[in-house]
């Protein structure tokens, strides 16, 4: 989203197309499709605001009504959006951001509550001011705020919400979160930030210098590699997530969990080396992966 330009759903479905999971598939019903599409947008408005990726002074802070000077202050633009996001939850309330807007009629038809929107904009809240993970504990709980919020809203959105469920759901999202986190090592890096857990650094003996190199060495590909494991143990456990559910939403969850396999088949494919750029799978793999988790857990 760029200054002067309204943010329209085209930006949000090009963004979508590049993640590691099938956001709102076409098999699904369209209403689905709509209300998976606007709590896609809403997420992906508050991570770009979080991350800097909004141009200072544009539209977005002009659309919130953050103020001309509050386009550069990410902690203004995130009071600002959870500003609009409680006129979502207030009736009668007419939020002003188009991606807000389209996200009322999904929170109605739904009765989705609060919760998961405030969890996203807390994990944002706390990029800004924490940028190590001391354990891996501090990554899993970052993942509860950052991650597992948008896998209960998509059990909400199709009213298959169980303990259970809950709890397998958020086992994938944390394992995706992870999986992100490892391809994109360089990048966050760039951002100041750090999201391999400082022990496990210390253990394997990498050093933050090692992370700015072209390509990784023999410690920070067994660091990946470790990190990689445990992802993969977390999709494990989440898996049976997909054989709880029937029909096109099977599919759906089939494919996160693919989609998590796929990305990490990619980063061992390129010897647990992140850095010169983050491994994605192919459109192939992400098929054969989707094939094979509906045969292992249908």
């Amino acid at each position: 989203m760029t200054a002067g330009t309204e943010p329209h759903p085209g930006a949000v479905l090009e963004k979508a197309a590049h993640e590691n999971f099938p956001v709102a598939p076409f098999f699904l019903p369209r209403l689905w499709r709509a209300d998976l599409m606007a709590v896609y947008g809403y997420a992906r408005l508050v991570d770009d605001i979080g991350d800097g990726d909004l141009a200072p002074g544009g539209t977005d802070a002009a659309l919130l009504g953050a103020g001309p000077h509050a386009g550069g202050d990410r902690l203004a633009l995130l009071d600002a959006v959870e500003t609009d996001l409680r006129r979502v939850f207030t009736p009668g309330g007419s939020p002003r951001h188009p991606l807000l807007r389209a996200l009322t009629p999904a929170v109605r038809r739904h009765r989705l509550t609060p919760g998961p929107f405030l969890d996203l904009i807390a994990a944002n809240r706390r990029d800004q001011h924490v940028h190590r993970c001391p354990r891996y504990e501090d990554l899993l709980a970052y993942c509860e705020l950052s991650a597992n919020p948008v896998g209960r809203l998509v059990l909400a959105i199709t009213g298959t919400t169980s303990p259970e469920r809950v709890r397998r759901s958020d086992a994938v999202c944390t394992a995706l979160q992870i999986t992100e986190h490892l391809q994109d090592v360089a990048e966050d890096l760039a951002r100041g930030r750090v999201y391999l857990p400082a022990e496990d650094m210390e253990r394997f003996g990498v050093r933050e210098d090692d992370l700015r190199r072209p390509t990784g060495n023999a410690r920070v590909r067994a660091l990946v590699r470790h990190e990689a494991d445990r992802a993969r143990a977390l999709l494990d456990e989440g898996a049976p997530l997909v054989g709880s559910v029937s029909g096109r939403l099977k599919l759906l969850l089939a494919g996160f969990v693919a989609g998590g396999r796929a990305a990490l088949a990619a980063i061992a494919a390129a010897g647990h080396d992140v850095l010169p750029g983050p491994p994605r799978p192919t459109r192939t793999a992400l098929l054969r992966a989707a094939a094979a988790t509906l045969r292992r857990e249908g």
